[in-house]
């Protein structure tokens, strides 16, 4: 059954009135028993307006708490007098003595209700405007009494009137008076505003009530019980229903000259009314009495000073409204300069177009971009000049967004430069077409043809190996994912993969150098391709691991075949540098069909890779299921790692970083090492990979950064030179923590100087969990710490990275480095990588330098600081430690 809805007070209460009004106009049930009902209904309907009005005083509190109480103690102080005429006329049925004590109520509810009216607040008000309230007030009381003088208090004089009976017409003047003076200074829509006028009408009521009680008892035609009554007890009806009405809340702070239009005429309304009282008594006696004419040159002299006092005010509303409009003038100009500063020297092209394309303003940064004159351009049809391979990208983009207000469309153009080149130009175009101050579509146009050239560069690179031109890993673990997803899909063809090692390899680095090495390494590239089939996909993880794809409907033996030629053409010996040298390779082959997955594939072909090797190598090893004997080894190798940091097996080595242009040592770069009871030194690259896999790089990361704080400062100790000390961190940290905090706390530990710590961090820690990591990367740099970019250009290498991760160094990988002094291209994608740090206000940090010429090059380049063999190995902390009190001496860095 649905709920009803409640009966709402306002209904109630004016049913009450309602009621009320009928039953004193009727006399229903005798004169008796409406004096009972008006006498009784007054006493409780007084008593409910009082008990509302301080239980919202409660609630309100401050100024206007206080006002809400007042008006509650007077309809209390009514209430008592109501109260001692019922006992008297119904309980002790005698007639109610007058003056006597229910009057004491009545007047005593004058004072109370007047001062609640006057501390109604009005908000801020000039020295002007309070005055002119003064006025106001003095307009509203001298007409008030004027008219009460006329109809009442004239013929109460005349009569002889008791002085009591005189006060309730005074009485009523003082809280009309006080209602119509709030009712004045009502602020527009204040958060009382609706409560405030019912209490107006209320108290209005009450006190022309009250002028009529007089008037009656002058001439003893007052009978309780009579239709007045109702003007008492509507009157408080209304004050009840002002203490139940809600108040409500403006949106912000309104000004405070701002008025009702109706409540700044009340002063002239009641004195329209007063005025129009006299000339009607004058018309019906033909005599005008003093207090008559009195109070009309009162009036007449209140009503200059509030003109006065108007011009005033309007003088100095003008004066601050002239300040305002000057004011925003001047920041209106301001801001079209800078809005023209910025425009002008942007660095992108700034155009607005009509819907037919006609240019009507273009910046002149053009002419700095694409090297045409701002002039020259307008007028003229923007898809006409743009050219043909250009206007219909740029004619869909604009239709896209035609008919949507604010629409952005992004569109990427081939433009032709002044000089006749043609660049890539990245247009954003936004439909402010419906916006009145610029009625058109805007466009900015920027030239990314650099930045683009090079991004592309960048991601050859990352998916191509520099040295042999194969694929890269990344790109070959794609192009498996793609074979196995045909594989899965049922295309009818499996997936075979091969993993190649180099046998003797690093004998030959060792004893040729890594110039020979590399020599090798592309021969064995030039072999792998002439030996795969056609659409076969060869790659090199790094160093002498190489890969190969085979996808075809017999993988299996096709794989073994390549495999086959492979062996075969490695046996044919390389010559280097009037060497005849012999290599062979372990391979190892793994299929699809044995594989849940693609990491599953791949180790399964290391694992079958590595069963080659251990057999002597030069051979092919298929992998089958009971090949796990070799992850023994590692787990074991997982297990020490794991103790090695509370067996103190681990410690730093130091590689300094040198200044290019100066040849100082400016920091060092902590390098981890493993000193293994049984093993001996184990290679970081056996390592930290299984750190990386099991999570021990966490523990393993906090303890180098720790570590090497220590060092630094205890290198630091009683000395005033500043140095960097740089840590890598890696993303699984990112992922298994807060790394700021991580590093807070050790820099709290040790003491390190925050500006002296450097965080060294690959690309992959912007791709990962970008959002997160941004965070994190944030909250480091808001420590103080350094942050900088390992390997740069290995990875994605993506420039919105640049420009969005707060990064301080760009450190050059060395694959880049090693390619100096030979090809030309090498050389100009390494100077666009220096070019692009200066751009970005980044210090660049070349590492692997191995040569004097790969260093003069990278000196005439630009190249801030260095790294490599040729300057440095890394040294243990003590050898570390003399580098830094030595300097370039010790480290010889060549001029």
């Amino acid at each position: 059954m649905p709920l009803r809805r409640p009966v709402p007070t306002t209904v109630v209460v004016g049913a009450a009135v309602a009621l009320f009004g009928v039953w004193m106009a009727t006399g229903l049930g005798g004169g008796t028993v409406t004096q009972a009902v008006s006498d009784l209904g007054t006493v409780l309907m007084t008593l409910a307006a009082g008990i509302a009005c301080l239980l919202r005083a409660v609630r309100r509190r401050g100024r206007m708490g206080l006002a809400w109480a007042g008006i509650g103690l007077g309809a209390l102080s009514y209430s008592f007098g109501e109260a001692c005429w019922s006992w008297t006329e119904l309980a002790r049925d005698r007639a109610v003595p007058f003056p006597g004590l229910p009057d004491v109520g009545y007047l005593g509810m004058v004072p109370l209700i007047s001062a609640g009216l006057l501390l109604v607040p009005v908000g801020r008000q000039t020295v002007a405007n309070r005055v002119r309230g003064i006025a106001d007030g003095l307009m509203i009381a001298v007409s008030l009494l004027l008219m009460c003088w006329i109809l009442v208090l004239d013929p109460l004089v005349a009569a002889g009137g008791h002085g009591t009976l005189i006060g309730y017409p005074f009485g009523a003047v003082v809280l009309i008076t006080a209602a119509l003076y709030a009712l004045a200074q009502l602020r527009r829509d204040g958060p009382d505003a609706g409560p405030l006028l019912l209490l107006v009408g209320a108290v209005c009521t009450v006190g022309v009530s009250d002028c009529v009680y007089a008037y009656l008892t002058l001439h003893d035609a007052y009978l309780s019980g009579s239709v007045l009554d109702t003007g008492w007890f509507g009157g408080f009806a209304l004050v009840l229903l002002a203490a139940l009405r809600p108040g409500t809340r403006t949106a912000g702070d309104e000004d405070p000259e701002e008025r009702q239009p109706f409540a700044m005429l009340v002063p002239y309304a009641v004195m329209l009314v007063a005025v129009a009282c006299s000339v009607v008594a004058f018309a019906v006696t033909g005599d005008v009495d003093p207090v008559t004419a009195g109070s009309r040159t009162f009036l007449i002299g209140l009503i200059i000073v509030r003109q006065l006092l108007t011009l005033l005010e309007n003088r100095q509303l003008t004066r601050r409204l002239e300040a305002r409009v000057s004011a925003r003038s001047t920041e209106l100009q301001a801001s079209e300069l800078r809005f023209r500063a910025l425009v002008m020297q942007s660095s992108e092209s700034v155009a607005v177009i009509d819907a037919d394309s006609t240019i009507r303003f273009q910046s002149e940064s053009v002419e700095r971009i694409f090297g045409y004159p701002p002039a020259a351009l307008l007028g003229l049809r923007l898809l006409e000049v743009v050219g043909r391979r250009a206007a219909g990208p740029l004619a869909e983009a604009l239709a896209s967004i035609r008919d949507e207000p604010l629409a952005v469309a992004v569109v990427e153009v081939p433009l032709r430069h002044c000089d006749g080149r043609v660049r890539l130009a990245e247009m954003t175009i936004t439909n402010l077409v419906h916006d009145p101050s610029v009625r058109g579509f805007v466009l900015n146009t920027r030239d990314i043809h650099d930045a683009s050239e090079l991004q592309e560069q960048l991601v050859h690179e990352a998916y191509h190996d520099a040295l042999t031109g194969l694929v890269s890993r990344a790109l070959f673990r794609e192009r498996v994912l793609e074979a196995l997803a045909r594989e899965t899909a049922g295309a009818g063809v499996g997936v075979a993969v091969l993993m190649l090692d180099l046998d003797g390899f690093k004998e030959v680095n060792d004893s040729l150098g890594h110039a020979a090495g590399d020599a090798l390494l592309v021969q064995v590239a030039a072999r792998l391709r002439g030996a795969v089939r056609e659409g076969d996909t060869v790659a090199r993880f790094g160093g002498d691991e190489f890969g190969v794809v085979i996808e075809s409907t017999t993988a299996r033996a096709d794989a073994e075949a390549v495999a086959e030629r492979i062996g075969a053409a490695l046996q044919e010996p390389v010559h280097l540098g009037g060497r005849q040298l012999r290599v062979a390779g372990s391979i190892g082959l793994a299929c699809g069909a044995d594989a849940a997955d693609i990491d599953q594939l791949l180790r399964n072909a290391d694992l079958a890779m590595y069963r080659a090797k251990s057999a002597g190598g030069a051979g092919l090893a298929t992998y089958d299921p009971g090949m796990l004997a070799g992850l023994v080894q590692r787990l074991e190798l997982e297990a020490d790692l794991r103790l090695a940091l509370e067996r103190a097996e681990l410690v730093l080595h130091y590689q300094p970083t040198v200044d290019l242009r100066t040849g100082e040592v400016v920091g060092f770069e902590a390098l981890v090492r493993w000193h293994h009871p049984t093993r001996g030194m184990v290679s970081p690259l056996d390592f930290i990979g299984i750190a990386e896999a099991t999570g021990l790089i966490v523990p393993l990361g906090r303890w180098v950064l720790a570590e090497a704080c220590r060092q630094s400062v205890a290198w630091g100790a009683g000395s005033t030179r500043r140095f960097k000390m740089a840590v890598n961190v890696s993303v699984r940290q990112f992922e298994h923590g807060d790394v700021s905090a991580m590093v807070a706390e050790v820099l709290a530990e040790t003491g390190m100087p925050v500006d002296q710590l450097c965080l060294e961090m690959t690309e992959s820690v912007l791709l990962t969990d970008t959002d997160e990591n941004l965070t994190q990367l944030l909250r480091l740099k808001a420590l103080g710490v350094t942050l900088a970019m390992d390997d740069f250009g290995t990875g994605y290498s993506s420039l919105a990275y640049l420009r969005r991760y707060p990064m301080d160094i760009l450190k050059i990988d060395r694959s880049f480095v090693e390619r100096l002094g030979g090809d030309r291209e090498d050389e100009a994608l390494v100077r666009t990588i220096v070019r692009l740090g200066k751009s970005l206000g980044m210090t660049t940090v070349a590492e692997g330098i191995e040569d004097a010429g790969q260093l003069a090059t990278l000196r005439n380049l630009g190249c801030d600081l260095a790294q490599g063999y040729l300057l440095s190995r890394p040294l243990p902390a003590a050898e570390a430690g003399r580098v830094l009190t030595e300097g370039t001496a010790r480290l010889a860095v060549p001029a």
